[in-house]
């Protein structure tokens, strides 16, 4: 008993000793602590002295005033952040996964033609202004995710559901993130919106197949229309290939008709001309000349005088024709 009263005695004293060294050195590890800030490269530091904004500091190691005099809040500008609508991712890697909870409470919407569509999106988007994005707005990503699901609920509100579901669905996207950064920029959030993409755009669960046969029979009638307007345009240039040559022909044909009838009446003028001039040598002209076109063509003909009797001058002209041919 004597013993442990001697060593409590001790102890007691040494705490006495050195109580006040134990004091300054947690003293110093909490103000080094707390002093003592890292701001990774893609972040920016916002310091706040007893909770009013003073500065911003840069990436890399940096010194506030200790014991929560200054406090830091580290805002990520350097890096591309992103909401998703409709849906939730739960996992990313080779294949990603996605959350199993019903969100169309924010994904349902009603297009401007009285239809419901199921409209999934993601907002893309970074920080660029780190006071505005704290001090501005209270509470700037929430204010966000509303503002992006009105700008989506008024676009498509605007067009049928055919626009959205099929052509207009990239229109539509562009003009949401036109739309929502015009809203930033009015309500001074410090968000810079980059892309607003469409996921997936689909009809309601209860009538998607009434409204996926809708589509293929409207495939199927752009797919008919298609092939007539490729016989169209195979059998109608070909007819008119057809009908130009004809009616070129017939041009033709009538020029040559016309000219030759023109170069006859032309022919028979100077003719007439000649016979009034010199009335018995035209006649004989056209005898001979009539008669030199018209021989040639009958073969051989023998022409004997009407008194004629003796065969010898058959057989003259006939042993000559013959050494002719000869």
């Amino acid at each position: 008993m004597r013993n442990y009263d001697q060593e409590s005695e001790r102890i007691i004293q040494w705490l006495k000793r050195y109580t006040g060294k134990i004091f300054l050195g947690l003293l110093a590890l909490l103000v080094i602590g707390t002093s003592l800030k890292t701001v990774k490269p893609e972040e920016e530091g916002v310091v706040l002295f007893l909770g009013q904004f003073t500065r911003t500091v840069k990436p890399g190691l940096n010194f506030i005033a200790p014991l929560g005099l200054e406090r830091m809040y580290k805002i990520p500008v350097q890096r591309q952040l992103k909401m998703e609508f409709g849906f939730r991712t739960a996992g990313t890697g080779s294949r990603s996964t996605y959350s199993s909870r019903d969100y169309h409470d924010e994904s349902l919407m009603l297009t401007g033609d009285l239809n419901l569509s199921d409209v999934e999106w993601v907002v893309q988007y970074r920080i660029v202004d780190s006071y505005q994005y704290l001090f501005k707005v209270r509470d700037a990503e929430d204010a966000l995710r509303d503002m992006s699901e009105a700008a989506v609920r008024k676009t498509v509100g605007d067009r049928t559901v055919n626009e959205v579901l099929t052509v207009g669905r990239q229109e539509v996207a562009s003009n949401v993130e036109v739309l929502l950064q015009a809203m930033c920029e009015e309500y001074e959030n410090g968000l810079r919106i980059d892309q607003v993409v469409l996921q997936d755009v689909n009809p309601p669960e209860p009538v998607k197949p009434s409204f996926n046969a809708v589509n293929q029979a409207q495939q199927e009638r752009a797919t008919l229309i298609n092939q007539a307007e490729s016989e169209y345009n195979q059998v109608i240039p070909r007819a008119t290939g057809e009908a130009e040559e004809t009616v070129q022909l017939a041009e033709a044909y009538a020029l040559n008709r016309v000219n030759r009838a023109i170069g006859e009446a032309d022919r028979f003028t100077s003719l007439y001309e000649e016979f009034i001039k010199a009335p018995e040598v035209t006649k004989k002209r056209i005898y001979f000349e009539t008669l030199e076109r018209i021989l040639p063509k009958i073969g051989d003909k023998i022409i004997v005088d009407e008194k004629g009797n003796n065969v010898l001058p058959l057989l003259n002209i006939d042993r000559r024709t013959q050494t002719q041919e000869k």
